[in-house]
């Protein structure tokens, strides 16, 4: 059914704000951040196991985050410098960023076979 005039005066029309899934990236793909810890939690209810996360602080502005850190194993260590992009963990509470492999201090995953450009692995030819 179509609004009539005198409805739109009463009640204009409102945009819908998208509320970005990302905020502290503020709209850039990716940010360089420092990381300041790095630790383990234990995710929510039906998953169980040791993930790999550090919490880091955005280089341009001093916003605290915290990244999971993708793929076996790492070489992250305190004051070491990431790449940090939008990445929701659905099974870990406030981790909505993730570190990007093979990028700065992080270095990619060895041995990967499959999913290569996620873990920062060259190509074996």
């Amino acid at each position: 059914m179509m609004v009539t005039f005198s409805q739109v005066l009463k009640q204009p029309r409102v945009k819908k704000i998208k509320k970005s899934p990302s905020p502290k990236l503020k709209k850039n793909p990716q940010k360089k951040a420092v990381c300041l810890r790095v630790l383990t939690i234990s995710p929510k209810k039906p998953n169980s196991a040791n993930r790999r996360i550090a919490k880091a602080s955005l280089t341009h502005y001093q916003t605290k985050l915290i990244t999971k850190i993708p793929g076996e194993s790492h070489n992250l260590q305190q004051h070491s410098t990431i790449l940090v992009r939008g990445a929701r963990v659905r099974d870990l509470i406030a981790v909505s960023y993730a570190a990007i492999r093979g990028t700065f201090d992080l270095a990619g995953v060895n041995n990967r076979k499959t999913r290569r450009s996620l873990f920062g692995v060259k190509k074996i030819s």
